[in-house]
């Protein structure tokens, strides 16, 4: 098995999954790590209600049981509490805190976070060096190209990054103002891996094997990172894995085994949530494993199932129909 390391830290693997908010809660992240993934980061988490105990987003930052490695992902726009956030995610027990400059998202970068960092380096500067200096665990930050297509600023970040001592660069091969129209332009991160000494993880639109070797080809990066190609496929990254050490074409898991994922996946998001909000929070994840599953063929036909089988609210009840769509029978639905 290739690996690389993190700072002090080794990563059993070239294939990581990325921090995903609404999405890599710690059900997800414990799905995935029992799959085999060696790299599974956390929600983002926003420094300033982490450091104030805010309950939902403590929670996203959840260690739990089963988790072979803990990423830590923090986003803000002010020094002290990038700091704070980085001492209580050491505190929490993170292997590596990763710091967002990348999320395109209207709701962060019009708080000025995430990826409206990249219009003004020199705030980022100071933020990445809060966090750098109130942890002894190694820091990565994960990035896109820039802002805009005029301001592709993604190596100068990154040689700055290392400067302060950051220990790995994400590159998202999109800039900010794509959001994730078109396609990532994985020849671009190249740029990234030219200015800097660290490792550089490429990331956008890698979805399986195939993608995988591209990506890598393209940018010249040291591994991958899968966002939406994760949706719904807890597996995809230690496929992939697999799939890249041996030359072989990735294998997913057969019907049956997917249909077990699920249920494993829904039961532990109960717990944690418990019924009522797991329930939920599940829908978003039971409609991707529904659309990803290969059965029934028919398309409408399984968007009709998402749709039905969304509407459920309780957990007997979820679990019976999901198993009746999954071996082609009727829908077990109560009225």
């Amino acid at each position: 098995m290739s690996t690389f390391r993190i700072g002090d830290v080794t990563i059993n693997g070239r294939v990581l999954t990325a921090p995903m908010t609404g999405v890599s809660d710690l059900p997800f992240r414990r799905a995935a790590s029992r799959l085999g993934a060696a790299y599974v980061a956390t929600e983002m988490v926003a420094c300033d209600s982490f450091a104030r105990g805010r309950p939902d987003v403590v929670r996203r930052a959840a260690i739990g049981d089963g988790l072979p490695l803990m990423v830590i992902q923090l986003v803000g726009r002010e020094e002290q509490w990038l700091a704070k956030g980085a001492a209580m995610a050491e505190a929490a027990g993170a292997d590596i805190i990763d710091i967002n400059m990348g999320c395109p998202a209207k709701e962060v970068t019009g708080a000025l976070s995430g990826s409206a960092l990249m219009r003004d380096l020199d705030l980022a500067e100071r933020l990445i060096a809060a966090a750098v200096n109130a942890t002894t665990r190694p820091v990565t930050l994960k990035m896109r190209l820039g802002w805009c297509d005029a301001s592709k600023n993604a190596p100068e970040l990154a040689a700055r990054a290392e400067r302060i001592g950051v220990k790995a660069i994400t590159v998202h091969g999109r800039t900010r103002m794509q959001f994730y129209k078109g396609v990532a332009n994985w020849r671009a991160v190249a740029d990234v891996k030219a200015a800097t000494t660290l490792p550089v993880i490429v990331n956008g639109d890698i979805v399986d094997d195939v993608s995988a070797r591209a990506a890598l080809e393209q940018s010249g990066a040291d591994a991958v990172m899968i966002g939406r190609g994760a949706y719904g496929r807890p597996w995809i990254a230690p496929a992939i894995e697999r799939a890249l050490e041996t030359g072989a074409p990735m294998v997913e898991p057969d019907l049956e085994d997917r249909l077990a994922i699920a249920l494993d996946h829904f039961y532990d998001t109960l717990r944690f949530y418990g019924d009522s909000l797991g329930i939920r929070i599940f829908r978003k994840h039971l409609g991707w494993y529904i659309e990803d599953a290969p059965v029934p063929r028919n398309a409408e036909a399984r968007r009709a199932a998402k749709s039905a089988l969304c509407r459920i609210f309780t957990p007997r009840d979820v679990e019976a129909s999901l198993t009746a769509h999954w071996r082609g029978e009727p829908l077990k639905i109560a009225a």
